[in-house]
């Protein structure tokens, strides 16, 4: 089932510049842009998940003004993506709020632009989630990447972006796109008008 998947923005744990632990900033452009994503794709659920009780409240403000005040009148559609949006402290207050909604744990599905062990092309992931009926929860780090225990916690790990690139730095809001556009992707027939 490929309308059971949510999705994860972890802003912390991620790794520093220097393989080290942080927090990183929440921007308004990612909360907006991945959540038209997650809506185009028909995600349950975008979860913007920082530690910072300031950076969470960054998420409750576009929220409030796109879903409550002059944004909603003005773009429905923008408010319309906005409503798949969830802020959180720690993946595992995501956990909880995905097993609540569910009544179990999701699968984890790890993502990452660097190369690794096990990781699985799209297609086997894809055919993994249509023939599960588990919800599964995909994670995206921002910074440099998620760290090694987060893998550790994940049923899965997705092959990256261009891993034969030599240059692979994609946005994380770019990244989501295509990673959702491999898992979910619709075959199209192209119709001619006559």
């Amino acid at each position: 089932m490929l309308n059971n998947i949510y999705l994860a923005l972890i802003h912390y744990p991620v790794l520093g510049r220097h393989g080290n632990i942080v927090s990183s900033a929440v921007t308004n452009l990612d909360v907006h842009d991945i959540s038209r994503t997650c809506r185009t794709y028909n995600l349950k659920g975008y979860f913007v998940v920082s530690n910072l009780p300031a950076q969470r409240e960054i998420v409750d403000n576009v929220l409030n003004y796109w879903l409550e005040e002059f944004g909603k009148e003005y773009n429905p559609s923008r408010s319309e993506a906005l409503t798949v949006v969830k802020r959180a402290s720690y993946i595992e207050d995501v956990l909880e709020d995905i097993e609540e909604i569910e009544g179990q744990k999701p699968d984890l599905v790890f993502t990452s632009a660097k190369r690794g062990r096990d990781r699985l092309t799209y297609g086997a992931m894809r055919n993994i989630i249509a023939g599960s009926k588990k919800p599964h929860l995909l994670l995206f780090g921002t910074s440099w990447g998620l760290p090694e225990e987060i893998e550790k916690m994940c049923n899965y790990s997705l092959e990256p972006l261009r891993a034969n690139s030599d240059f692979n730095h994609l946005s994380v809001r770019a990244a989501v796109a295509i990673v959702l556009d491999r898992l979910i992707r619709e075959d199209t027939i192209d119709v001619r008008r006559d």
